[in-house]
């Protein structure tokens, strides 16, 4: 498992290239399939902030972030990007669950193992919808 704090603000590197694109500013969660679908950079040189598909990351290191040669950046106007760190995490029956200090991740694939709060992790599993206003999870 990675956490999402330990990538944050790590450099993005092309594989072959070695170009840097950007650093990881924050991910675009899939709540119904609980899969990260969208790396979100903030950029390296002078563009607006761009996504990378998961599928375009090799590997996730400890001082970097490789990513394909060739990936096709996302450069449409994105949804304005939840930063999750932070975020109120609000039961479906409306109980709040504290607020998101961390995500667990599998780097390979992609899937949300847990979110980490202070009153405990919630399963990746029991995620519903993530919104401006909080992460919604399912109770029990």
């Amino acid at each position: 498992m990675t956490l999402f704090s330990r990538i944050r603000g790590l450099p993005v590197v092309t594989l072959g290239e070695a170009d840097e694109l950007g650093v990881v500013r924050s991910l675009t969660i899939d709540v119904v399939s609980g899969l990260i679908g969208q790396v979100r950079l903030s950029p390296a040189r002078g563009r607006k902030e761009f996504a990378i598909d998961w599928s375009a990351v090799h590997v996730i290191g400890p001082d970097a972030v490789l990513v394909r040669s060739g990936t096709a950046l996302d450069t449409a106007p994105p949804p304005a990007p939840v930063d999750i760190l932070g975020v109120r995490v609000l039961t479906e029956d409306g109980d709040e669950r504290d607020t998101v200090r961390d995500i667990a991740f599998d780097p390979v694939t992609g899937r949300v193992e847990k979110m980490c709060t202070a009153l405990g992790d919630i399963p990746g599993d029991r995620l519903v919808g993530l919104g401006d206003y909080a992460l919604v999870v399912r109770t029990g």
